[in-house]
């Protein structure tokens, strides 16, 4: 559409796009900014949006360090509570119950809860960063008039095989 009527035909385009990332380049595109000018800017918004994602899955993983802690701390509890029980016989069993569980609950939910999360928001990440990479490669090609084919090759690299 660029290179037949012109980059500002896809100002029309704009109202008909919903991720403001994506708005921002075209409106740069479209402003007439170079290449250089336009990756530039995209660039510091990427870098903004990827550091503050990675923070999302850094407390994920950290909840996934301190969760064994925790177990180990209702363990050691549950085993203060047998000491004091070591004169009652039958309230043993509860309070060694008790001892075990909270260590399940804790290594349990790090490595089944939150560890994939943490692991599943990377994946999400990476896809994003990746495509927003591939929409400002796009956007600095078509500034600097590629042909479209040699646009489209470039950036079916980007997508998985």
């Amino acid at each position: 559409m660029a290179r037949k009527d012109g980059i500002l035909a896809l100002e029309g385009q704009l109202r008909n796009i919903d991720d403001p990332f994506t708005v921002k380049g075209v409106q740069l595109l479209v402003d007439g900014n170079s290449a250089e000018k336009i990756r530039e800017i995209m660039d510091v918004d990427l870098q903004s949006y990827e550091t503050l994602r990675w923070q999302a899955a850094r407390v994920w993983e950290s909840a996934a360090g301190y969760a064994p802690t925790i177990g180990i701390l209702g363990a050691v509890l549950g085993l203060v509570h047998v000491m004091q029980s070591l004169a009652e016989p039958a309230k043993l069993g509860a309070g060694i119950a008790v001892a075990f569980i909270a260590t399940i609950y804790g290594v349990g939910s790090a490595n089944l809860l939150f560890l994939p999360i943490a692991g599943k928001l990377k994946i999400i990440i990476a896809q994003e960063v990746n495509k927003r990479e591939m929409l400002i490669d796009g956007l600095c090609m078509i500034a600097n008039a590629e042909n479209p084919r040699f646009i489209e090759n470039k950036l079916k690299g980007y997508m998985p095989s």
